[in-house]
């Protein structure tokens, strides 16, 4: 019987074939070379992604190193049948590896699992076999999407607003974008704040906005009025008084 497959009769456990010398130091390189790299792994990828190691000849103790185990609440020493669940990918890797075949080590990369209690993982794992194709240990790592799921929703909903306000935005007449910054750059100009400008001050911004062509839009005299807190009256007074200064200077 396979390792990869656990007997379900507990009075008949599963017989282990005696392996041959060299096989058995291969094993053990490999697998005291993984140790390690589980760790450094586990120190640069961020507190998210669970790296773990399993020694597939023990699946009833077969996590061996094990990096952020919190990620899927596993321990060293956990049963493979303890990790996380609709592990399809891995399910279907140990179906097809339970025979042997060539001694090429395989990936299962980005397939989707989930926890025990059901927060999302994106999973690869990189089976690795001896000299004579038998599956002997597996590197894991799942990392936990939960996160990045929420910053993702909230995301959406921060910008939807934006987006529905955009269109408001660009519906905006042009013309009245125009106006009114042909009047703020007009009010600019004599570094004072409306409340603060005199008679002649308000003439010169006046002045201004005529020169940039305020007034010959529909209802560019009532925007400065307006702007200005003064009637429409009062700045057609102010424009007859630059003509008449206009006349005086030719």
């Amino acid at each position: 019987m396979k390792i990869l497959h656990l007997s379900t009769d507990t009075d008949m456990p599963p017989k282990r074939t005696k392996l041959p010398p060299e096989i058995v130091t291969e094993r053990k390189v490999l697998m005291n070379a993984l140790h390690p790299i589980v760790k450094m792994l586990g120190s640069i990828v961020g507190p998210h992604i669970e790296v773990v190691l399993h020694d597939l000849t023990k699946p009833e103790s077969s996590v061996v190193a094990l990096e952020n185990g919190h990620v899927s609440n596993r321990s060293l020493g956990a049963s493979i049948l303890n990790g996380p669940k609709e592990d399809k990918g891995f399910a279907a890797a140990v179906d097809e590896l339970s025979v042997r075949g060539e001694p090429v080590h395989s990936i299962i990369e980005g397939y989707s699992t989930v926890t025990s209690n059901n927060r999302p993982l994106k999973s690869a794992t990189v089976i690795f076999r001896d000299a004579t194709g038998e599956p002997f240990v597996a590197l894991c790592l799942n990392a936990d999407m939960s996160n990045f799921e929420m910053a993702h929703a909230w995301l959406g909903q921060f910008l939807q607003p934006l987006q529905k306000a955009m269109p408001a935005q660009s519906a905006q007449p042009e013309m009245d974008v125009l106006m009114q910054e042909i009047i703020s750059d007009a009010v600019r100009r004599t570094g004072k704040p409306i409340t603060l400008m005199n008679k002649r001050e308000k003439t010169q911004a006046v002045q201004t906005m005529q020169q940039r062509g305020l007034f010959i839009v529909k209802g560019g005299v009532e925007r400065a009025a307006a702007a200005l807190g003064v009637s429409r009256y009062t700045i057609y007074n102010y424009l007859e008084a630059l003509r008449q200064e206009e006349g005086g200077a030719a």
